[in-house]
């Protein structure tokens, strides 16, 4: 009996066999350590990295295995949490959504962390400012029945849709910190707060849309904003940002929500 021969296939070979799909990247991290210096300074690190990763991974690549006292936030990695926003080669992007390839690799990869908030560590900033100005607004249902319920609070569909937009906020700041006022002026209350107040405001079971609205009404308030539209870009959730303070806007002068 004749022992079987494998024939050989004139076929190419499939990508990432024979050839290696990583690629070198350079990384350049801004680098702040109050411990160390008053002073940031950039520094680079190299990656052997597959361009289909994200830079989250990078950075963790970076952490783990070249600088262990580089410093940044992350939790959920699936663009939920909005905890890593940062700025990725001069824009506000979360690293869990940005892909290296997307971002043209060969050149260095700028990473930086938000405007307009003290930077405590490399990529940390102090929130406390913008989660102030996010209280501030009052983000959560209020309604002149002080008892509880006895059965849900219903609500027609076209009524949902009416505030559905606002209501993708996952509080990453990357809107507020775009926003040329808020670097200028920190006490600006910001997008991602009216943002928050227009989700309530617009609400048809809420009952303290007028109170929001004279919140909004203050000096730091709705109007300090100059429509650059910087903060619908920079929203990796699609929020039409600018476009839902306009509306906060109109109701404050009709008084119509």
């Amino acid at each position: 009996m004749a022992t079987p021969v494998m024939e050989k296939s004139d076929k190419a070979p499939e990508p990432g066999f024979a050839d290696s799909p990583y690629i070198t990247v350079t990384f350049r991290v801004r680098r702040f350590n109050p411990e160390v210096s008053a002073e940031a300074t950039w520094e680079d690190f190299q990656l052997e990295i597959d361009p289909k990763e994200r830079v989250l991974d990078a950075l963790h690549k970076i952490k783990w295995d070249l600088d262990g006292s580089l410093t940044f936030r992350r939790s959920c990695a699936h663009g939920i949490c909005g905890s890593d926003a940062m700025r990725i080669n001069g824009k506000n992007r979360l690293a869990c959504k940005t892909l290296i390839k997307d971002i043209s690799p060969e050149k260095p990869i700028t990473v930086e962390p938000i405007k307009g908030l003290t930077v405590l560590k490399d990529l940390v900033v102090d929130m406390e400012p913008f989660f102030q100005a996010y209280r501030d607004v009052m983000p959560f249902l209020i309604t002149k029945d002080t008892n509880e319920p006895t059965r849900e609070r219903l609500q027609s569909a076209e009524d949902r849709e009416r505030f559905d937009d606002t209501t993708k906020c996952i509080l990453c700041a990357a809107c507020t910190s775009s926003c040329p006022v808020f670097w200028n002026d920190g006490q600006y209350f910001g997008p991602a707060a009216i943002v928050n107040a227009h989700r309530f405001i617009f609400d048809s079971r809420d009952e303290a849309g007028e109170q929001r609205l004279e919140i909004l009404n203050d000096r730091d308030g709705v109007w300090r904003c100059r429509t650059t539209f910087n903060c619908t870009d920079a929203c990796p959730r699609g929020i039409e940002v600018t476009k839902a303070i306009a509306e906060v806007k109109r109701a404050l002068i009709t008084r119509r929500f």
